[in-house]
């Protein structure tokens, strides 16, 4: 019988796209393992089978434990793996990328390393969240006060919708329970937004740290991803929950997310979106070369030497 360690992994032509994959699930008081390609969970009710390839992300909370195998075909799968903490306050991530080839991390280090190209990335995200202005000429001072208004704007809007009270946004990282009903809500759908974005900038190979808006945080591109969309999904939903009163408003919350996430397609908007702001080409290839003068690569695996003993 072959051993985990003896598979080989498997090619991105045999993965499951990450836009046409769950956007997130999450369990909590359970053992994950393995069951050939399937993950399972196991608690009082019984084992669930859910096949890896199906999941962009698994929130794993409070009370799971997972064995080796099980994050072995997680990251074979490419997706990504968070572990949420008492009522999502705490968020830890990690993944392995769909897209085997490098060429997004490149394009996405490319214009981070360029003062003028990483403004114009920014730019082009707020663009994106503001498709009836033109922030081509904002300073970042002026994006970030846009935004700000922007996030107030939407706040009142929707408690005005939904009836739920709103003050401000307030919240304690400590105690998750100490703000009301709409600030716990919009803390959970703020992680859970953060998981999903994180599942697409590894599944496409791009770096979680370099971030255009963000900065000086390892998630900081996560954050960024996660930004463009958290007035069209992740406030709605949560304001949804809390309309529905303040018991287990985290658990609704992440429900009414994924749902909206379902229903709009924004998982595979998510990698268009990310694909078309560092200026990459969909795929890539992921042959291994080295890199040479003038640009040019070589065929890696071959002894370059021009005939010289050593």
């Amino acid at each position: 019988m072959s051993t985990v360690g003896r598979r080989g992994a498997a090619t991105p032509r045999e993965l499951t796209r990450v836009g046409d994959r769950s956007s997130f699930l999450y369990l909590e008081r359970c053992k994950v393992s393995r069951d050939n390609n399937a993950i399972t969970a196991t608690d009082a009710d019984g084992v669930r089978h859910i096949p890896s390839a199906t999941i962009g992300t698994l929130l794993l909370g409070p009370g799971t434990e997972v064995t080796h195998q099980a994050m072995t075909l997680l990251g074979d799968s490419g997706a990504g793996v968070v572990w949420v903490g008492e009522r999502a306050v705490r968020y830890y991530a990690g993944g392995r990328a769909l897209n085997r080839s490098s060429s997004l991390a490149e394009a996405q280090a490319s214009a981070w390393a360029n003062q003028q190209r990483r403004l114009g990335v920014a730019r082009a995200m707020y663009r994106l969240r503001f498709p009836d202005e033109d922030p081509s000429s904002c300073t970042r001072q002026q994006l970030l006060g846009m935004e700000g208004r922007r996030l107030k704007e939407c706040y009142r809007r929707e408690s005005a919708r939904t009836g739920v009270p709103w003050l401000r946004r307030d919240y304690d990282r400590e105690d998750f329970a100490a703000g009301d009903a709409a600030n716990q809500a919009v803390t959970a759908a703020a992680q859970c937004m953060y998981g999903v974005a994180h599942a697409v900038v590894a599944a496409l190979g791009c770096s979680p740290a370099l971030g255009f808006v963000h900065s000086g945080h390892e998630l900081s591109f996560v954050m960024d991803v996660a930004d463009l969309y958290k007035v069209e999904a992740a406030i709605p939903a949560a304001f949804d929950a809390a309309a529905e009163g303040p018991e287990d408003v985290a658990g609704r919350t992440r429900r009414a997310l994924r749902d909206r996430i379902h229903a709009t397609g924004l998982l595979e908007r998510c990698v268009g979106d990310v694909q078309s702001l560092l200026g990459a080409a969909p795929g890539g290839t992921d042959r291994m070369t080295v890199q040479s003068d003038w640009g040019i690569r070589l065929e890696s695996g071959r002894n370059h030497d021009d005939g010289n003993e050593w």
